[in-house]
């Protein structure tokens, strides 16, 4: 049995929902699982050493992640570099298979490269387009941004692109990089 700590940061609880299917899918294959939003992870501290395996999501709003994604890496660089850790990004336009390459992936790379962690470990899930639970300026940004890309516009679309089979693979994955 391993232990693993999922830390993430949700904006509109897609990525909370993608950790809670990470955490849930570890518990019903026996392995301890801890799921924490990086607020909580900072407000009440971690304990690292209880955890073989550390997995931070984060998802990308306007072209990047939130500021405090930046400034948790960079406060907790160290314990993040002393254990296996992996790093997953949630992005819409990983609806496209080829994006879902983290090379392929700029979301991704630019993280990467404005990182104080550098992580061994990356993984790119695609996200999901929930137009009528956005607030109206996300909402016609987001939209304007589909339609350069060309994604789906419609404001009542909600469209899940996560291929959630894959996000139980990646689970087993994280058990794996402990060994």
């Amino acid at each position: 049995m391993k232990s693993v700590l999922v830390l993430y940061y949700s904006r509109g609880g897609h990525t909370a929902r993608i950790s809670r299917a990470v955490a849930e899918h570890l518990a019903a294959t026996g392995h301890q699982c801890d799921m924490m939003h990086i607020n909580e992870a900072k407000a009440e501290g971690i304990d690292w050493a209880k955890y073989d395996v550390v997995a931070l999501g984060a998802c990308v709003l306007y072209g990047t992640y939130h500021k405090s994604v930046f400034e948790f890496v960079a406060e907790h660089q160290a314990q993040l570099s002393a254990k296996p850790a992996s790093f997953f990004s949630v992005n819409v336009v990983a609806r496209n298979p080829a994006k879902r390459v983290p090379e392929n992936n700029k979301y991704l790379q630019k993280f990467i490269e404005l990182s104080a962690w550098k992580p061994n470990d990356v993984k790119v899930i695609a996200g999901k387009v929930d137009y009528p639970s956005w607030r109206w300026y996300d909402r016609m940004m987001i939209q304007l941004i589909m339609k350069i890309t060309d994604g789906p516009t419609d404001p009542k679309a909600v469209i899940d692109y996560t291929d959630w089979e894959d996000v139980k693979v990646y689970a087993e994955h994280l058990v794996s990089l402990a060994k």
